[in-house]
Protein backbone atom coordinates (compact mmCIF):
# COMPACT_ATOMS: atom_id res chain seq x y z
CA UNK A 1 0.00 0.00 0.00
CA UNK A 2 2.59 2.64 0.68
CA UNK A 3 5.12 0.87 -1.59
CA UNK A 4 6.11 2.67 -4.54
CA UNK A 5 5.93 1.08 -7.81
CA UNK A 6 9.24 0.28 -9.45
CA UNK A 7 8.20 1.30 -12.77
CA UNK A 8 7.52 4.99 -11.60
CA UNK A 9 10.16 7.20 -13.55
CA UNK A 10 10.71 9.49 -10.17
CA UNK A 11 11.75 6.59 -8.24
CA UNK A 12 14.31 5.77 -10.76
CA UNK A 13 15.29 9.64 -10.62
CA UNK A 14 15.82 9.43 -6.89
CA UNK A 15 17.72 6.35 -7.27
CA UNK A 16 20.24 7.39 -9.62
CA UNK A 17 20.67 10.83 -7.81
CA UNK A 18 21.84 8.42 -4.56
CA UNK A 19 23.70 6.84 -7.04
CA UNK A 20 25.58 9.51 -7.94
CA UNK A 21 25.91 11.41 -3.99
CA UNK A 22 27.78 8.19 -3.06
CA UNK A 23 29.74 8.53 -5.86
CA UNK A 24 30.57 11.40 -5.16
CA UNK A 25 31.53 11.01 -1.43
CA UNK A 26 33.61 7.62 -2.55
CA UNK A 27 35.78 9.72 -5.44
CA UNK A 28 36.34 12.61 -2.63
CA UNK A 29 38.02 10.19 0.15
CA UNK A 30 41.74 10.65 -0.32
CA UNK A 31 43.38 7.79 -1.84
CA UNK A 32 47.00 8.53 0.47
CA UNK A 33 47.54 9.00 4.23
CA UNK A 34 48.14 11.96 5.63
CA UNK A 35 52.09 12.72 5.72
CA UNK A 36 54.08 11.90 9.23
CA UNK A 37 55.67 15.19 10.10
CA UNK A 38 56.08 13.85 13.69
CA UNK A 39 58.57 11.39 12.63
CA UNK A 40 60.62 13.88 10.92
CA UNK A 41 61.09 15.85 13.99
CA UNK A 42 61.91 12.86 15.46
CA UNK A 43 64.55 12.20 13.21
CA UNK A 44 65.93 15.84 13.10
CA UNK A 45 65.63 15.55 17.27
CA UNK A 46 67.47 12.35 17.17
CA UNK A 47 70.51 14.10 14.97
CA UNK A 48 70.34 17.08 17.04
CA UNK A 49 70.04 15.32 20.30
CA UNK A 50 73.15 13.36 19.54
CA UNK A 51 76.92 14.60 20.99
CA UNK A 52 79.16 13.78 18.15
CA UNK A 53 79.05 14.17 13.89
CA UNK A 54 76.30 12.34 12.82
CA UNK A 55 74.13 11.82 9.93
CA UNK A 56 70.77 10.73 8.89
CA UNK A 57 67.83 10.57 6.33
CA UNK A 58 63.95 9.66 6.56
CA UNK A 59 61.86 9.22 3.50
CA UNK A 60 59.46 11.59 2.64
CA UNK A 61 55.40 10.80 1.99
CA UNK A 62 54.98 14.30 0.81
CA UNK A 63 54.62 16.17 -2.14
CA UNK A 64 55.79 19.75 -0.57
CA UNK A 65 57.74 20.66 2.80
CA UNK A 66 58.54 23.51 4.83
CA UNK A 67 61.25 23.49 6.70
CA UNK A 68 61.85 26.06 9.54
CA UNK A 69 64.27 26.66 12.89
CA UNK A 70 61.46 25.20 15.08
CA UNK A 71 59.11 23.50 12.97
CA UNK A 72 58.85 21.26 9.88
CA UNK A 73 55.75 20.98 7.52
CA UNK A 74 54.79 18.17 5.25
CA UNK A 75 51.98 18.48 2.64
CA UNK A 76 50.25 15.95 0.25
CA UNK A 77 47.21 15.37 -1.38
CA UNK A 78 45.41 13.76 2.05
CA UNK A 79 46.13 16.85 4.13
CA UNK A 80 49.24 18.91 5.94
CA UNK A 81 51.22 18.09 8.78
CA UNK A 82 53.14 19.98 11.52
CA UNK A 83 55.85 19.07 14.07
CA UNK A 84 57.70 21.08 16.13
CA UNK A 85 61.59 19.98 17.07
CA UNK A 86 62.15 19.31 20.80
CA UNK A 87 66.16 20.18 20.24
CA UNK A 88 66.38 23.28 18.34
CA UNK A 89 66.75 25.56 16.58
CA UNK A 90 67.95 23.39 13.60
CA UNK A 91 69.29 25.18 10.34
CA UNK A 92 67.28 24.29 6.94
CA UNK A 93 69.91 25.21 4.54
CA UNK A 94 68.85 26.90 0.93
CA UNK A 95 69.23 25.49 -2.36
CA UNK A 96 72.99 25.25 -4.17
CA UNK A 97 74.48 27.39 -0.72
CA UNK A 98 77.77 26.07 0.73
CA UNK A 99 75.99 25.07 3.63
CA UNK A 100 74.12 22.51 1.44
CA UNK A 101 77.59 21.27 0.62
CA UNK A 102 78.35 20.97 4.04
CA UNK A 103 75.28 19.09 4.90
CA UNK A 104 76.40 16.52 1.58
CA UNK A 105 80.18 15.84 3.15
CA UNK A 106 81.88 18.96 2.13
CA UNK A 107 84.21 19.80 5.26
CA UNK A 108 83.32 23.93 6.37
CA UNK A 109 87.24 24.13 6.06
CA UNK A 110 86.89 23.52 2.27
CA UNK A 111 83.91 26.22 1.93
CA UNK A 112 84.52 28.83 4.50
CA UNK A 113 87.74 31.32 5.39
CA UNK A 114 86.74 31.48 9.21
CA UNK A 115 84.53 30.57 11.75
CA UNK A 116 82.98 33.74 11.64
CA UNK A 117 81.78 33.09 7.69
CA UNK A 118 80.34 29.64 8.55
CA UNK A 119 78.43 30.91 11.21
CA UNK A 120 77.16 34.10 9.15
CA UNK A 121 76.21 31.42 6.51
CA UNK A 122 74.19 29.38 9.27
CA UNK A 123 72.55 32.46 10.61
CA UNK A 124 71.59 33.83 7.39
CA UNK A 125 69.82 30.20 6.68
CA UNK A 126 68.11 29.82 9.86
CA UNK A 127 67.10 33.37 9.89
CA UNK A 128 65.25 33.06 6.03
CA UNK A 129 61.61 32.55 6.06
CA UNK A 130 60.04 29.24 5.66
CA UNK A 131 58.17 28.57 2.56
CA UNK A 132 56.46 25.66 0.55
CA UNK A 133 58.54 23.68 -1.76
CA UNK A 134 58.41 20.83 -3.37
CA UNK A 135 60.02 17.46 -2.97
CA UNK A 136 60.74 13.93 -4.11
CA UNK A 137 63.71 13.15 -2.21
CA UNK A 138 63.94 12.10 1.47
CA UNK A 139 65.32 14.21 4.29
CA UNK A 140 68.85 14.66 5.32
CA UNK A 141 70.32 16.07 8.52
CA UNK A 142 73.84 16.35 9.75
CA UNK A 143 75.49 17.55 12.67
CA UNK A 144 78.30 19.42 12.33
CA UNK A 145 80.87 20.81 14.60
CA UNK A 146 83.57 23.43 13.09
CA UNK A 147 85.91 25.56 15.08
CA UNK A 148 83.94 24.70 18.38
CA UNK A 149 80.75 25.88 16.46
CA UNK A 150 78.09 22.85 16.59
CA UNK A 151 75.17 23.00 14.20
CA UNK A 152 72.50 21.00 12.37
CA UNK A 153 72.07 21.38 8.71
CA UNK A 154 68.84 19.91 7.33
CA UNK A 155 67.36 19.28 4.07
CA UNK A 156 64.74 17.87 1.53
Amino acid sequence: MFDVPLDAWYSWVGLSLASLALFGVVASVPTTAPPDATAVANTVDRVAANDHATTAEHPLGATAIRLGPHRVGLRNDAGTAHASYAFGPVTPVSDDSALQQVLYGRPPSDLFESRRSFQQAVVADRTAEPAWQSVDRTLVVRRVSWEGLDVVLVDA
